[in-house]
């Protein structure tokens, strides 16, 4: 049947949901703003609510508790779940998501690739590194199984698009697929200045590729400066300890929606370090309630942090300094000059400009 006289619903299939992170939050406006159906490879106790979402929601309950084990159950479930009725528009957002494509070749098909699998590609060494002799060939059997189905899955796209002109980069290294930039959505009428308070924070997970280690030791050395450290993670236990004894440093563990908004409007500045990101989505909604942002000078942050403006990129090859040498010199000053280019900068990534850009697809 051809596309155009299919009913107009829409499906939208995600990985699946595990935290509060900025592809599930994207995947959850998609849903509510399209009246869409979601399917899922698994809805965890530590994510948003989804309930209220208008659509139909399918879960797969396909997650395995071992890394590898997990992507091969995603990509198994989402290549063995039949349609469970014809979807206009399908909606692709994960790793395994897309290979559920062989059931949908008659709907419109688009991929919001957040990045191409950096286990498969870029960061397959380093993966493969922090594995013992004996997952090593269970590593290499799993890229060797996944890969080719991956890559024809995403060639079946009728469109490709993507959250970062650097992820786009890598798309087109990798996969040799042109694709197109839609920056992520943020809500930004959610997050407010409050007011200039005292304190600088840190709203990443709790994993090495987010650097909070550098930020730990960098306040260390600067006792009279202040750092909160919000979110959770698999390192909370040991950034804890390395923090231990430093009263100006402060732990909150996950935070309601609510305290969160509390702690950024109220903050500072924000600190972002992560290695390699991708877009990342707590530099906009800091700026959306006005707050400057201290971040990586690299990856797509260079396209939402605007040195000098709206924050202050931190120099990769000498990290710790650097970041020492900003927070030092920011001050309340500082925080109230860059307050209007930072919402007005957040406003370039609010979710109605977001939602007009993506139906162009539909």
């Amino acid at each position: 049947m051809p596309k155009s006289a299919k009913q107009n619903n829409t499906l939208v299939i995600h990985d699946l949901f595990q935290i509060k992170g900025g592809g599930e939050r994207l995947v959850s406006i998609l849903c509510e703003q399209l009246q869409a159906d979601l399917l899922t490879g698994h809805i965890g106790q530590h994510t948003f609510q989804l309930d209220q979402l208008p659509g139909k929601i399918t879960d797969l309950n396909a997650l395995g508790n071992i890394n590898g084990i997990k992507t091969w159950r995603l990509a198994r479930a989402f290549k063995n779940h039949p349609p469970q009725n014809n979807h206009q528009n399908v909606i692709y957002s994960g790793v395994a998501a897309p290979l559920a494509v062989k059931h949908h070749l008659e709907s419109r098909n688009i991929f919001y690739c957040h990045t191409p699998p950096r286990f498969v590609y870029d960061k397959k060494s380093y993966y493969q590194s922090q594995l013992n002799i004996i997952k090593k060939p269970l590593f290499k059997a799993l890229i060797n199984w996944f890969r080719p189905q991956y890559e024809q899955a995403v060639s079946q796209m009728d469109h490709v698009l993507t959250n970062s002109k650097y992820v786009q980069n890598r798309i087109k290294k990798h996969l040799g697929i042109e694709s197109t930039v839609i920056y992520p959505p943020c809500e930004t009428q959610s997050f407010k200045w409050r007011s200039d308070g005292d304190y600088f924070l840190s709203l990443a997970r709790h994993d090495s590729l987010k650097r909070i280690d550098v930020i730990i030791e960098a306040f260390k050395a600067m006792p009279d400066k202040k750092l909160v450290v919000a979110s959770g993670g698999e390192m909370t236990a040991e950034l804890k300890q390395a923090a231990a004894g430093h009263d100006n440093i402060v732990f909150t563990g996950w935070l309601t929606e609510a305290n969160l908004l509390k702690l950024l409007g109220e903050c500072l500045a924000t600190i972002y370090i992560p290695e390699d990101e991708d877009f990342g989505m707590s530099p906009v909604e800091s700026m959306s309630a006005g707050k400057a942002v201290l971040c990586s000078d690299h990856g797509g942050l260079l396209e939402s942090v605007i040195h000098g403006e709206t924050g202050f990129h931190i120099d990769n090859n000498n990290l710790k300094t650097s970041l020492t040498e900003h927070v030092k010199q920011f001050d309340r000053n500082q925080a109230l000059v860059m307050r209007p280019a930072c919402e007005q900068r957040a406003a370039s990534f609010d979710t109605q400009r977001f939602m007009k850009n993506f139906k162009k697809f539909l």
